[in-house]
């Protein structure tokens, strides 16, 4: 199974390149998947102007941007969104980027590991409400790391009891994703 970890901030000096970098590494020791860190910053998403739905493109889309970014999600089997809070909610360059696709986000898991001044918990309870629309399943184990007590000037530094959290987060994933899988094969 193939797991994409989206690096959801695409900001100048952005803590959440050493979140993503962390939730790489824990994953690098996990047997029966393997994960890959995207960073959305790395596409160049334009903003969503074209005037065909995304969820009726078929997967094809005029700007060339956007067709990397859906072949990239497209050849993913579930995800850890990495996802910052901003103004209570979730960051824009992210929403835009899912926004901007269609199907290939149909059906897959997701976790999401959120930092914020409250540990990003508003973000993920947005998220829920809006992955749910691609029936998307998301994990109920979330990792909410605190802006105040868990980073520092060399980025994040997760509390102790966090390796053990997403280790729960990446087990439920991964056994949410076996089972769209068998799901999948049957249909």
């Amino acid at each position: 199974m193939k797991i994409g970890i989206i690096l959801g901030s695409i900001r100048e000096e952005r803590s959440g390149k050493s979140v993503a970098e962390w939730v790489a590494q824990q994953a690098r020791r996990r047997p029966d998947a393997t994960y890959e860190l995207i960073d959305l910053k790395s596409f160049d998403v334009p903003l969503l102007t074209s005037a065909t739905v995304p969820g009726a493109a078929a997967k094809q889309y005029e700007d060339e941007r956007v067709q990397r970014w859906s072949e990239t999600i497209d050849g993913y089997d579930a995800f850890v969104f990495v996802t910052p809070e901003y103004n209570h909610s979730v960051p824009g360059g992210l929403k835009n980027a899912f926004d901007s696709l269609g199907d290939e986000w149909a059906d897959k898991p997701v976790a999401f590991v959120s930092y914020g001044a409250e540990g990003g918990v508003r973000a993920v309870e947005h998220w829920r409400q809006i992955v749910a629309n691609f029936r998307m399943f998301g994990v109920r184990q979330q990792i909410s790391l605190s802006l105040f007590s868990e980073f520092g000037p060399e980025g994040v530094q997760p509390a102790e009891r966090r390796a053990e959290e997403i280790a729960t987060l990446f087990d439920q994933l991964e056994e949410a994703t076996r089972r769209f899988s068998l799901v999948d094969a049957d249909a």
